[in-house]
């Protein structure tokens, strides 16, 4: 997927505009660069990731992007962001990796102001394998929104995935 495809993707989930999401579990930046596109000038993105080497091909996106080396299950910090702030966050074929992902979106979620939006993208009905060692189905999806503190979930658009099957996007909200 390319961030053509995924701002397409997240486009009935992240409203257009300036503001600050950040893109946890960014990869090389697909989804960070769907997310500058979708917001639009002065808008700041946080792309977190813990692989080194997929986030420098974000460092040259552009300003608007801020880099984040961190593992998503251990404390971090984000830049000039304060716990409570973030407009959005994005967790795309992320969770899936997470042991207890669960309680990742629950520590992600304290970043996000009250109302702040959460989006999860993730393949839907996949068996475990090693490259998604821990499907979350999107019947699951509820329970892991219920259990981050979040409001019931969404599912606003689907996909087909290039390796089979579909993927979905579920948005919910910090209350």
């Amino acid at each position: 997927m390319d961030a053509r495809e995924a701002e397409r993707l997240i486009e009935p989930a992240v409203p257009s505009g300036r503001a600050t999401w950040a893109d946890f579990g960014a990869g090389d930046g697909t989804f960070s660069r769907a997310l500058a596109a979708r917001l639009g000038p002065g808008a700041r993105i946080y792309a977190v990731d813990r692989d080194a080497r997929a986030l420098a091909s974000i460092r040259d996106a552009g300003r608007d992007i801020t880099v984040v080396h961190a593992d998503l299950e251990q404390a971090f910090e984000l830049p000039g962001a304060e716990p409570g702030t973030l407009d959005g966050l994005l967790v795309a074929n992320t969770l899936h990796f997470m042991g207890d992902p669960a309680r990742v979106l629950a520590r992600l979620s304290t970043w996000l102001r009250p109302g702040g939006g959460v989006v999860v993208i993730e393949y839907d009905q996949r068996t475990r394998s090693r490259w998604v060692p821990h499907p979350i189905d999107v019947s699951g999806v509820p329970g892991l929104f219920e259990a981050a503190g979040l409001t019931p979930p969404r599912v606003v658009a689907r996909a087909d995935s290039a390796y089979g099957g579909e993927i979905y996007v579920a948005v919910g909200r910090k209350p």
